[in-house]
């Protein structure tokens, strides 16, 4: 149809459309009037109606210029060099923001707020060849090792459950203009003392993980150790996994990052074994922060690090009286690429008066005393090596074997101290959608005594989380 035929029928088709909404307007309003006698309300209501035209003569004025525009959009030809409009994909709607205001008011401008956590729930049978765990201990939650009784009677398995792994953290970045950049982490979870009990309410304290601020390659705070190589962690169901060996520690401390070097002045602490055996004693007399240094290289084949440690090992039994010595290890760590779908992981490390570096300082102690309550540093070795294979994007599994062995002086420490322990674990993870973790793994642990005295620990673990 030629254009000037289309706009006269889009020119008659507004008119017609202009007039009987006018009349059905005024009809509507009016008729109420109709059966009263002028009065000054009949007047303001026919105001009302004259403003009520005037408002449709410009909505109808507006679609007959858009009605137009249509028009001539539809009948202009497209150059043959260019691609036509209704070809390309539509764009995705843009995500609308939570809020058009900051929830950091007192914050630098431009800083960015993020919050995350996840739901875990632990639940396991255990067996142990020499006696029961402790009820309400850590050896209940995971796995750890010196918690594993020897030189008693077995028992019939027992069944623990709870969700203290859980967390929640606050995360805070800020690039400025001066280029400098900021950072901070707060997280939380419950493995606290318990507020509660398990024949009613089940409830913990929440326990404070990492608390740091960051300041381009400046940290301080507190976060996991520059000692522990985070990036060869296992895979494990276990809250921990290789405990037998891991360097697992969180401690204050400040540390200066630049590439692949980092070192870092860390809290100082002494975990001491009396003379003649006994409960492990933290002295907290130190005076000078643990030194650590760490390289870490990497590329696409995965990642090697080597890191050293010095450190001073003090203890103050009676006031006036105190005696120190030095402590000092090295870690060599990584994770190596086997294929798109298996990695290796290892760790090992050796040294003197590193023992509450190893497992939560769950295994050994840093030192040892005479009967002079002279000090002397604990020496030992441990390792530890994983391997993960994903079956599918969904499953995947893990293998792996932790060690730790002590020199003991039996001279020192009695025959009651713990010389050796070892573990084997197998587990299954399926996550059937993103986030979300099933799963299930079996482990077997031994702990050995200086006297040669041994217990043993079955334990099937089952694992559900969802990371938010």
């Amino acid at each position: 149809m030629p254009r000037s035929n289309r706009a006269g029928t889009t020119g008659a088709s507004t008119q017609w459309r202009r007039r009987p909404l006018a009349a059905a307007l005024l009809v509507a309003l009016l008729a109420p009037g109709v059966a009263l006698a002028q009065t000054d309300r009949e007047q303001a209501l026919e105001a009302r109606v004259a403003e009520l035209e005037r408002l449709v003569e410009q909505m109808l004025a507006q679609q007959s210029l858009a009605d137009a525009d249509t028009t001539r959009q539809g009948t202009m030809p497209v150059p043959a060099s260019q691609p036509v409009a209704a070809a390309l994909p539509a764009k995705p709607a843009q995500t609308a923001p939570i809020q058009t205001t900051t929830i950091t008011p007192q914050a630098n401008p431009g800083t960015r707020f993020t919050v995350g956590g996840m739901i875990r729930v632990d639940a396991m049978s255990t067996s142990t060849s020499d006696g029961e765990i402790a009820k309400s201990t850590a050896g209940r939650d995971f796995y750890v090792p010196g918690a594993i009784p020897v030189g008693g009677d077995g028992g019939d398995a027992y069944l623990d459950s709870h969700v203290k792994f859980s967390r929640l953290w606050f995360d805070a970045s800020t690039e400025l203009d001066s280029g400098d950049k900021l950072g901070a982490r707060f997280e939380l979870d419950f493995f606290g003392g318990s507020l509660g009990n398990t024949a009613a309410t089940n409830t913990y304290g929440a326990t404070i993980r990492h608390a740091y601020l960051t300041w381009n390659r400046l940290l301080v705070g507190q976060t996991w150790s520059n000692f522990m190589d985070t990036a060869a962690l296992l895979d494990s169901v276990d809250f921990v996994g290789p405990t037998d060996a891991v360097v697992f520690v969180r401690q204050p401390q400040i540390r200066y990052t630049s590439g692949p070097f980092s070192v870092s002045l860390e809290n100082p602490e002494t975990t001491v074994q009396p003379f003649g055996g006994g409960p492990r004693v933290i002295s907290g007399d130190n005076s000078v922060p643990d030194l650590v240094a760490r390289y870490t290289g990497k590329g696409d084949w995965g990642h090697f690090s080597v890191a050293g440690m010095a450190r001073q090992l003090k203890h103050e039994p009676v006031a006036g009286s105190a005696e120190s010595s030095t402590g000092f290890a090295a870690s060599v760590s990584g994770l190596v690429k086997l294929g798109d779908s298996t990695d290796l992981r290892y760790q090992v490390t050796g040294g003197e008066g590193f023992g509450r570096y190893i497992g939560l300082a769950t295994v050994q102690q840093d030192a040892m005393v005479d009967a002079s309550g002279n000090l002397d540093a604990l020496g030992g070795w441990a390792a530890y090596a994983g391997l993960r294979h994903a079956f599918s994007p969904q499953l995947r599994g893990n293998l792996y074997y932790a060690r730790s062995q002590w020199d003991n002086r039996t001279d020192l420490t009695g025959l009651g101290v713990t010389r050796r322990v070892h573990s084997a674990h197998a587990n299954l993870i399926w996550s059937p959608v993103p986030k979300l973790d099933l799963g299930i793994e079996a482990i077997w642990g031994e702990r050995t005594l200086e006297s040669g005295t041994d217990g043993e620990l079955v334990r099937l673990h089952t694992l559900a989380r969802y990371t938010f």
